[in-house]
């Protein structure tokens, strides 16, 4: 006798925003947070719909851990939280674009943003 799936719990999340959600294969999509002031691109972390339900609703951003397999709050431990000013679903429906206001850094190394240690060269 063939293994059924089990049927994935309901999903907290709006149905109409749902439907609308591109996801890896995985169930994941890419969420940019940017600081909502300046247009600062701070980093990108991993939403499901869960974690986007609960940034939606709590006004703080949650976000899918790959490398722990589990959700996490930014700031809950480091004290660098982001408060959320919107949420945008790109045209494709598979990017997330989170307007923050971030205290302290965003970047899990200490830095203002994941983007400014590593510039990589032009070919001009």
């Amino acid at each position: 006798m063939p293994d059924t799936p089990a049927t994935p719990p309901a999903s907290p999340l709006d149905p109409a925003v749902a439907a609308r959600l591109k996801r890896t294969a995985d169930g994941l999509v890419p969420a940019i947070a940017q600081q909502y002031d300046t247009g600062e691109v701070l980093m990108l972390g991993w939403m499901d719909d869960e974690a986007l339900h609960r940034t939606l609703t709590t006004g703080r951003c949650t976000y899918w851990s790959r490398s722990r397999g589990e959700y996490w709050v930014k700031g809950d431990t480091s004290g660098h939280v982001q408060h959320v000013k919107s949420v945008a679903l790109d045209c494709d429906g598979d990017t997330l674009l989170v307007k923050v206001d971030q205290t302290g850094a965003a970047c899990h190394t200490g830095d203002r943003t994941c983007f400014d240690a590593d510039q990589l060269p032009l070919g001009r």
